[in-house]
């Protein structure tokens, strides 16, 4: 009876074991199915952000926008939960296939065993001592026809268990690497659940700021592009006032793919340096960046490992970047972040490439959410008061006009 009970355990074993791993299986591909669906949910919210971006600046658009920009983080929480899940249910089913090779492991250790005992008894029996005992030679030839393939049966299961112990460190390395790409997704559903917190931030101080009146809004978007030129032209005139001669050696050559985006989307919406844009918008007919469309909330990552060598928090409304992030690196270049919602670094954090150091806005001078990156020599960039038409007194960084780099002599094409 119970020899029949631990059959019956074996023979539903591998069964319960095999309707788990089909099931996981099953719920993968439901992921996959689902990852799918959201991603052209969000592709088709990017798109109305895109035509919503390129209308009339009026208060009913901007709301309009700030409500596709937190829809789209809503879709990029869920999408990133999905892929969550997914991974908790591929690591499962790792999990199940690590342990079926150990448990295969471990029954070829025994079966490895049992043929080296059985190799042992005949290898300690001498063909002289049968032949003394009356043994024939033919029950002599096939004693060693059996030990020659039980060597044969013993080289197999070695053979085996060599490929089950590389079976397992390949199950093991890839269950490690989805433990790794977890908790980078964790990271990221963190990082996505800020921004959707800046997004609502940024919707409620804009209908508190306007009174929710057409009227308040476009004071403010005339009080920003007064600033704009106020403020470029100021930049300019410090900025030709500086002297620096720039030694090429102490910078990448142009055209070394040393920076990153700082935005996972790109998409540029104002080029560095004199252009038909440039020449319209700002006194002095140059642009000291890129700016690149962003809505509120999105998350901005450094562009390169770097030191934080000063932030700007407390932005004076309307006046200048408004928050910005200025990131020195070791290669003789700093970069500029502008125009932030919120901040996420302190002076002298060290930084990583990739790292968020804060999320998308318009704040200062802009009249829409974007991000201005600027990059320059680090060591011409010096900071200097700036006094906002408002009265309000800001720091700025600044450096002579040939301490400006374009950015996209440096990032990837």
């Amino acid at each position: 009876m119970g020899l029949c009970f631990v059959l019956a355990l074996m023979a539903v074993g591998p069964l319960v074991h095999a309707q788990s791993v089909s099931e996981l299986q099953a719920k993968i591909e439901e992921s996959n199915r689902e990852i799918e669906r959201i991603q052209k949910e969000i592709e088709e919210l990017r798109n109305k952000l895109v035509t919503t971006a390129e209308e009339k600046q009026t208060l009913q658009n901007a709301i309009n926008k700030l409500n596709l920009s937190i829809q789209k983080i809503q879709k990029d929480i869920s999408l990133t939960q999905v892929q969550i899940d997914k991974k908790d249910l591929e690591i499962g089913e790792l999990s199940y296939s690590i342990d079926d090779t150990q448990s295969k492991i471990a029954r070829s250790q025994i079966g490895i065993g049992s043929t080296l005992r059985e190799l042992h008894e005949l290898d300690n029996e001498p063909v002289v001592l049968h032949l003394l005992s009356g043994a024939t030679l033919s029950a002599i030839f096939n004693e060693a026809a059996a030990l020659s393939t039980l060597r044969s049966e013993l080289e197999g299961k070695i053979q085996e268990l060599s490929s089950l112990k590389e079976n397992l460190e390949e199950d093991k390395t890839s269950a490690e690497s989805k433990r790794q790409e977890l908790a980078t997704l964790s990271e990221e559903l963190g990082v996505e659940r800020q921004g959707l917190s800046v997004a609502r931030t940024s919707q409620s101080e804009l209908l508190v700021e306007t009174k929710n009146k057409e009227a308040e809004y476009q004071a403010q978007i005339a009080a920003k592009e007064a600033e704009q030129k106020a403020f470029e032209s100021a930049l300019f005139e410090l900025a030709s006032q500086l002297q620096y001669i720039l030694d090429p050696s102490s910078i990448p050559e142009a055209g070394n793919t040393v920076l990153r985006w700082p935005l996972d989307s790109v998409f540029i919406t104002q080029q560095f340096g004199k252009t038909q844009d440039s020449v319209r918008l700002y006194t002095s007919g140059t642009h000291d960046g890129i700016d690149l469309r962003a809505s509120v909330g999105t998350p901005v990552k450094a562009a390169l490992t770097g030191t934080v060598e000063e932030i700007n928090q407390g932005a004076v409304p309307y006046c200048q970047y408004g928050k910005w992030v200025l990131v020195r690196h070791n290669n003789g270049l700093s970069t500029l972040y502008a125009h932030l919602s919120e901040i996420t670094v302190k002076k002298g954090d060290a930084v990583a490439t990739g790292k968020v150091v804060g999320y998308a806005g318009n704040t200062g001078y802009a009249t829409g959410p974007h991000l201005h990156f600027t990059v320059y020599v680090s060591e011409a960039v010096s900071l200097k008061q700036y006094t906002c038409r408002s009265g309000g007194v800001v720091t700025i960084p600044i450096a002579p006009t040939n301490a400006y780099l374009d950015p996209l002599s440096y990032l990837p094409t």
